[in-house]
């Protein structure tokens, strides 16, 4: 079996195809990492940057480069030693274009008598016989823009295709429409009458139902050539919660590749663990992000902090309340669709909406899998109860149903947890609650302030004991902040009223009415400062209209809208504004910094396969998608690169060169010497400023990271101490060498605020430039 010993994800698209990631094979070997991560490269919807939203599973979409490059990649990873890992969409296929997938146009086209009607997942009945697709615009005369264009029917640039003889006798096109197998209707109804399920609340994507036997092997044939040819070693399973049957999809993947690598993007809330039934090898990492970020923060922090939340809110604030609440709202609104979906399967108790979506609501985690997970579903129901004493008889009713892992409906409701999960917590009070922003990441749970540095060993001795080819992250295309601006932001909890005050200045310079969206939009804007004024506005849209407070996606406040523009405008210009905030940053930049290098060399180092993100070895200051999706310029990472495998040892600054420094010596370590992490052995700290180190011994590789520097330099390391085996130490980043014993921090960090320890007798890993054919 082949495991990776680390990974580098990069993000395939028409402008970056699979040639072009094969010249930075020898860069990327050379920094150090294992395997080549790639996203997904099925055929996608044209100009599609992410490729989420396949169209053909039978092809390598050839804007990626196509099935010859691929080879060719493969080719030259394989002469150069490494591993590729994909991945790959199960749960849907995109549908906005439908005569571009096969699928769906014959879906449209023949209805129920379609072969793939059993591929989708569509509730005839609740349409009367037809798939409803919400597309048209408001208004009654919709309908009247309908033209029949040869054996397809057009709404303005949405082509459609005919059902056979439908058309014959030239009737209008509204009455030719009447006879499909479709019904056109008004984009607002999706929240409510959509009959066909989707990929969250998109339209766009809609859900295959690849727990039949015919749609795994035909979704699934040129992803299983790619691994039986051996141009790939593994599989990344996206969002394996919207399956009917996530393990047995695993089950039968697994068999199909027994030697690959498999890991699936499942979001564990709080110390819930992945499924020991599972055929994976562990998740893409969300989880240990959290505990690393965490370990950072300084906890004295919260009280200040939780006041100006107070403050700002207008009142205490329950994270518990917010979920339930973010929860509860898509339930009602843009997955009320799929409430009302479960509700039908349950006809045996009537008006049973209310009830299921109120479980849902309270759901602890984003599913269950039955008969795993039972008692998530009790504490939903105990909670729903307290909540509503009236819907008691209901749910009582309704537990039958939801507790018999066959019933359509308990299968149904696993998939629906999901979602309302992801779009109510994520997508809604992630961006409501603005205590430290930092926090508010995939995967993470805001309410959860710090972790102490106790438990950040005790969960990463779990990690190594559960999973230890669980993968590892610090920014991903999912990550809402990327990892140096959650750095950044972190800083605040050790200057909390200094943040208090200045966010008052910001305020009154320039007040928006939302103080806690004003605090979310200047924590985005301080931790990722400097960027371009496009940047920071198409940010400050998606996050405002996420909140769905002050404007939404569906109706903007263009008035709000406008003055936030004008917000972000005013910071081009030099006045008081963009003076107050360079002030700022230039109070916490230095203090992020530090934050960065120990985060990234904690990351690469601790257990788990660690990935980084394409470019992510320099600073990596994106905020949300699409911005993390933004070209990588490998010219000048490769200018670093040789001067740091050439001995420069380069200052702490705005290049982030000392971050490649980090990245590079930790990664040809872990590549080259993988006998030094076997284990996970807390170094304990002694001194006055003991609490200001994370130090642990992976198995004779010793990392050692500051934490909360800003109290650290009012102090500084006096004679705080590490205790180290006896025998002599390199430091792999600085060439420094060591006598072991009781070694002195301040001489230890006396460059960089991280060191990596190795025995003098291992040789330093080298910058070997990789063989190509």
């Amino acid at each position: 079996m082949s495991i990776p010993v680390s990974t580098y994800r990069l993000q395939i698209t028409s402008a970056f195809d699979l040639d072009a990631a094969a010249g930075v094979l020898d860069y990327v070997s050379r920094l150090g990492a294992d395997w080549l991560y790639l996203s997904p490269l099925l055929t996608a919807e044209e100009g599609s940057d992410h490729g989420y939203d396949v169209i053909d599973h039978g092809s390598i979409d050839p804007a990626r480069g196509g099935p010859e490059a691929l080879a060719r990649l493969s080719e030259r990873v394989a002469a150069a030693g490494r591993g590729i890992l994909v991945d790959i969409v199960p749960n849907h296929v995109g549908v906005q274009t439908p005569h571009s997938n096969a699928w769906w146009w014959d879906l449209l086209r023949a209805g129920q008598g379609s072969r793939y009607a059993e591929a989708f997942d569509v509730d005839w009945p609740a349409g009367n016989g037809r798939l409803l697709l919400p597309v048209l615009g408001d208004g009654d005369t919709e309908l009247d823009q309908l033209t029949v264009v040869g054996d397809e029917l057009h709404y303005y640039d949405n082509r459609f295709p005919l059902a056979p003889g439908t058309a014959d006798d030239g009737a209008p096109a509204a009455v030719v429409h009447d006879r499909q197998h479709y019904e056109l209707v008004s984009w607002r109804r999706a929240d409510t009458d959509l009959n066909y399920r989707r990929f969250f609340a998109v339209n766009t994507l809609a859900g295959v139902r690849v727990e039949v036997p015919w749609v795994f092997d035909e979704s699934h044939r040129e992803i299983l050539r790619w691994v039986h040819t051996g141009e790939v070693q593994g599989l990344r399973v996206d969002h394996p919660d919207g399956l009917a049957d996530p393990a047995g999809y695993l089950d039968r993947l697994h068999a199909a590749m027994p030697d690959g690598y498999l890991l699936v993007e499942k979001i564990l809330e709080g110390r819930e663990q992945l499924p020991s039934s599972w055929s994976a090898h562990g998740t893409t990492g969300y989880d240990a992000l959290a505990d690393f970020d965490r370990v950072l923060v300084d906890p004295a922090g919260q009280d200040a902090l939780d006041t100006l939340e107070a403050t700002l809110q207008g009142g205490a604030v329950s994270w518990t309340e917010l979920v339930y609440t973010g929860k509860r709202a898509i339930a009602d609104g843009i997955l009320q669709s799929e409430v009302r979906r479960l509700d039908r399967l349950i006809p045996e108790v009537p008006d049973a909406a209310d009830a299921l979506a109120e479980l849902i609501a309270w759901f602890p985690v984003y599913r269950s899998y039955l008969p795993v997970g039972r008692h998530e579903l009790d504490t939903a129901v105990r909670l729903a109860r307290q909540r509503r004493p009236d819907l008691d008889t209901t749910i009582t009713a309704l537990l039958p149903y939801l507790t018999d892992p066959a019933h359509p409906a308990a299968v149904r409701f696993q998939q629906t947890s999901g979602m309302v999960m992801a779009k109510g917590v994520e997508d809604t009070a992630y961006y409501r609650y603005s205590r430290l922003t930092s926090l508010n990441e995939v995967g993470a749970d805001p309410s959860e302030f710090a972790v102490p540095v106790e438990e950040f060993h005790r969960r990463q001795q779990t990690r190594l004991a559960v999973a230890p080819a669980s993968q590892t992250t610090l920014s991903t295309h999912d990550t809402k902040r990327g990892e140096d601006v959650r750095a950044r932001i972190s800083v605040l909890a050790e200057i909390p009223d200094e943040w208090t005050a200045v966010l008052g200045e910001l305020r009154a310079l320039a007040p928006l009415g939302d103080a806690p969206f004003e605090n979310l939009l200047w924590q985005a804007i301080v931790g990722s400062w400097p960027a371009s004024t496009d940047r920071l506005i198409g940010y400050a849209e998606k996050a405002s209209r996420e909140a769905n407070l002050s404007t939404t996606w569906t109706a903007p406040n263009d008035d709000f809208e406008n003055r936030m523009r004008a917000l972000v405008r005013e910071l081009a210009e030099d006045g008081p504004l963009t003076r107050t905030v360079t002030a700022f940053v230039d109070r916490v930049k230095q203090a992020g910094w530090s934050n960065s290098l120990s985060l990234k060399l904690i990351q690469l180092t601790a257990p788990g396969v660690p990935d980084v993100y394409q470019g992510s070895e320099l600073w990596e200051m994106s905020l949300v998608d699409p911005d993390n999706r933004r070209p990588v310029d490998y010219t000048v990472r490769r200018d670093y690169l040789d001067r740091v495998s050439a001995g420069w040892l380069p200052p702490i600054d705005e290049t982030g060169a000392t971050k490649l420094l980090v990245t590079t010596n930790a990664l040809r370590l872990r590549r080259d010497r993988p006998e030094l992490f076997v284990r996970h052995a807390p170094v304990e700290a002694f001194g006055p400023a003991a609490a200001h180190v994370v130090a642990y011994d992976r198995g004779g590789a010793v990392t050692v990271a500051t934490r909360l520097p800003v109290a650290l330099a009012r102090t500084g390391w006096g004679d705080t101490t590490i205790m180290l085996a006896g025998h002599d130490w390199h430091d792999a980043l600085t060439g420094v060498r060591f006598a072991g014993g009781q070694v002195r921090l301040a001489d230890l960090l006396s460059s960089y605020p991280v060191a990596l320890l190795i025995p003098a007798s291992v040789a330093a890993p080298t910058a070997i430039e990789e063989a190509t054919p």
